[in-house]
């Protein structure tokens, strides 16, 4: 006998009552209450369950069609009103004389209108409105932001909304169904199934931050999904959509999604006060290759393009003096560790510096006109307006 589609597992008896979903199940642990496991294979014709000290085991087999007719429609059904169609009109600018609104998801966090999406979607915005599954528009007003995360949160004026469920997303693994839905191109309402494809992606956003530990799926996402929930079979939040790799600006299978773990402490911060309490050196810079100094003794560092006068690293790093190119031109400090790790880029800086409290002193090791030197640093809170 040939299995195909999926293996459901349902175990009854006791306290104990769960169900799995697989994808063409060979051999996969399951987990129990209490923290054991059992275990499923496939062996020729038989199914073997070992691990198991409840005995009411009852097994079905759900072929692909049933789980797109049953499982995903019900899922769209039951989230669908937890999801938001984000409009943005943007600042007038000199290149664009007037308002242009553009497109995104978001995904309701609290029944008294709490919502969450991506910063990019709002990023310009005068005020966004929000359009719920049913029509209802509102406008909303943004509670905070967090460049870093590409995380916002915004609030409309509403009562009695649906939260969605929010999941796990340090107990996703690579090969389960992915389910996004999102509002791609203004087609509103939209949902699309794939599969986590990876995960610890990196990704940048727009060139400012790196987003680590960043979620991989196909199934997908296209300009408008940004801010919109990636769900797992349960129905749960898994992951915020947020970007896709592209070379010509369309879907060609790989979209990155924020892990929900990460987002919600994001979100919560920013619900509480306002924003992220983040550590802060006080310093802008870029990455170092020999291109900019070819007599430099390194190839690699983070080069300090300036340095805020607010911040703590003023009085002690240098930033780049005068014009790049002319005679006057003077480069500035290249970090090159700090606390004893090595720095080869920006990146490295910036998640060195989120990864101390504010009030922490840091030991940067930095070359300055070919010599190495050491300054203690500590970390500033970062304004409010950066």
């Amino acid at each position: 006998m040939k299995f195909k589609g999926y293996l459901i597992a349902g175990f009854s008896g006791g306290l104990i009552s769960s169900v799995l979903i697989i994808f063409f199940l060979m051999y996969h642990p399951i987990p129990l209450a209490g923290g054991n496991s059992a275990f499923l294979y496939i062996n020729g014709s038989r199914i073997h369950v070992s691990g198991l000290s409840d005995k009411n085991v009852n097994l079905y087999i759900i072929n692909g069609q049933d789980m797109r007719n049953e499982i995903i429609p019900k899922i769209f059904k039951e989230t669908l009103p937890s999801v938001v169609h984000i409009i943005s009109t943007n600042k007038n600018t000199s290149i664009h004389p007037f308002p242009i609104n553009s497109s995104g998801s978001g995904i309701i966090l609290t029944s008294n209108g709490y919502i969450l999406t991506n910063n990019h979607v709002i990023i310009s915005s005068t005020k966004p409105t929000v359009v719920l599954y049913n029509g209802k528009e509102y406008k909303a007003n943004l509670i905070g932001r967090d460049p870093i995360t590409d995380i916002a949160i915004i609030k409309i004026p509403a009562t009695n909304l649906k939260p969605a469920h929010l999941g796990n997303s340090s107990k996703i693994q690579v090969g389960v169904a992915a389910i996004a839905i999102g509002n791609p191109f203004r087609f509103t309402d939209t949902l699309t199934v794939g599969v986590i494809s990876a995960l610890n992606r990196s990704f940048s956003t727009n060139g400012d931050y790196v987003i680590h530990n960043a979620i991989q799926t196909d199934a997908t996402i296209n300009p408008g999904n940004s801010g919109g929930p990636l769900l797992n079979l349960k129905g749960e939040v898994i992951g915020v959509n947020t970007a896709i790799f592209s070379t010509t600006g369309a879907f060609e299978g790989i979209g990155l999604a924020i892990p929900i773990n990460n987002a919600e402490k994001v979100a919560q911060d920013i619900i509480k006060i306002g924003r992220v309490p983040r550590a802060w050196m006080g310093i802008t810079g870029e990455n170092f290759t020999p291109k900019l100094d070819e007599n430099v003794s390194v190839k690699t560092g983070a080069l300090v393009v300036s340095v805020d006068p607010r911040g703590p690293s003023y009085g002690i790093l240098r930033g780049n003096k005068g014009i790049f190119g002319k005679k006057n031109f003077t480069l500035g400090d290249i970090i090159v560790g700090i606390d004893g790790r090595k720095i080869s880029d920006m990146d490295d800086v910036i998640q060195a510096v989120l990864s101390h409290k504010i009030g922490n002193k840091i030991k940067v090791e930095f070359l300055r006109e070919g010599k190495l030197y050491v300054a203690e640093i500590t970390l500033g809170e970062r304004p409010k307006n950066l």
